[in-house]
């Protein structure tokens, strides 16, 4: 980053720089993802670099800051999966969050946005019940929760690791994609296609180990910045 290159992340900002921003739009996005395998083809921080990428660009076309995502998460059911580290419950996540959002209610930020790009069902009631607290609480700082996947008639619709997960990254971070690392789709005989949400697909061994949805295979590069803009046009809408 050079020193005239504008920047929505707050971890590189300095004092002033917090300032300006926060004066024209009082609102800081607060990313949360996972570390959590999402198949050979994907990175396993695919949730934090989303629900990050998706905030970064709500953040430039509207206003406000996005501080650096929380790469831990609760629920799904890739918990014993290599390379994932979920917690069991989210206390620990809400612990961290709640100081978060204490200081900067200090700081005077009007608006919070909890942006989670891991959207287990465990992940979704845990900050929809931390924001449905806080503002019973009768804070000054309004916190707003959502989730990648709330997206109303989404171009694609979401899965883990599938063409939803798998199209949208490749929109942000396309060269951390390679469909090459799974193995041929073979030749389908028949109209008889795969269950993708069926249990076959958390038996290792299985090609598209740990894939909760149709195939990654069959994903267009081309949606990726339709998709994109779906979810990033629909959030700067939710938090304006």
């Amino acid at each position: 980053m050079t020193s005239s290159s504008p920047t929505h992340q707050l971890e590189l900002l300095r004092p002033h720089e917090i300032h300006a921003e926060l004066a024209r739009a009082s609102r800081v996005y607060l990313p949360l993802g996972t570390i959590e395998w999402h198949c050979e083809h994907l990175p396993v921080g695919l949730d934090a670099l989303t629900a990050h990428g998706v905030c970064l660009r709500a953040a430039q076309r509207s206003g406000g800051l996005v501080y650096p995502t929380l790469h831990y998460g609760t629920g799904g059911g890739h918990g014993i999966y290599p390379w994932t580290v979920m917690m069991e419950t989210g206390s620990e996540i809400v612990a961290q969050l709640r100081k978060t959002l204490a200081r900067l209610e200090v700081f005077g930020v009007a608006q919070a946005v909890l942006f989670t790009g891991h959207f287990a069902d465990e992940q979704i009631a845990m900050v929809r019940q931390l924001a449905l607290d806080w503002q019973a609480e009768g804070h000054a700082l309004q916190v707003r929760a959502l989730s990648i996947n709330m997206l109303p008639n989404s171009p694609i619709a979401p899965d883990h690791a599938g063409p939803f997960e798998t199209t949208l990254l490749h929109a942000l971070w396309p060269e951390r994609v390679d469909i090459g690392q799974l193995p041929p789709k073979p030749v389908r005989t028949g109209n008889i296609e795969e269950d993708g949400w069926g249990p076959q697909r958390h038996v290792q061994g299985h090609p598209l180990w740990g894939v909760v949805g149709p195939d990654p295979r069959d994903f267009d590069p081309a949606r990726g910045p339709e998709l994109l803009e779906a979810v990033v046009a629909w959030l700067v809408g939710e938090v304006d």
